[in-house]
C-alpha cells in the first residue's frame, strides 16, 4: 500500500531523520512550502501500519495529516515522433 502523507508542522518542525528510522516504511520526503511544510512517500504493509505512522506524527507534533492513497503510478511514455514535412 503506497501513499503520500502531508504534514503540517506545530510549532516545532519535525526530524525527518529521526521519523524515516522509526518508520522504515518512510521512503522519502520533501519539505515544501505552501499548504502542507512536509509531504513522505511511503510504502505501508497496510491499513494498520499507515495508521500508524499518521498516529505518529500526531504524537511527534503535527497539526495536521493528509493521507492520499497511491492508486497507481504514472510514468511518461516514449516521446512521439512527428513525422518530416
Amino acid at each position: 500500500m503506497h501513499a503520500l502523507v502531508r504534514v503540517g508542522f506545530g510549532p516545532v518542525p519535525l526530524d525527518f531523520d529521526r521519523l524515516s528510522a522509526e518508520f522504515p516504511a518512510v521512503r522519502s520526503g520533501f519539505a515544501l512550502a505552501g499548504g502542507a511544510d512536509l509531504e513522505l512517500r511511503v510504502a505501508c504493509t497496510g491499513p494498520e501500519e499507515l495508521r500508524a505512522i499518521s498516529s505518529a506524527l500526531i504524537r511527534a507534533g503535527a497539526v495536521r495529516v493528509q493521507v492520499d492513497l497511491v492508486l497507481r503510478a504514472l510514468r511518461p511514455g516514449p516521446p512521439a515522433l512527428r513525422p518530416v514535412p
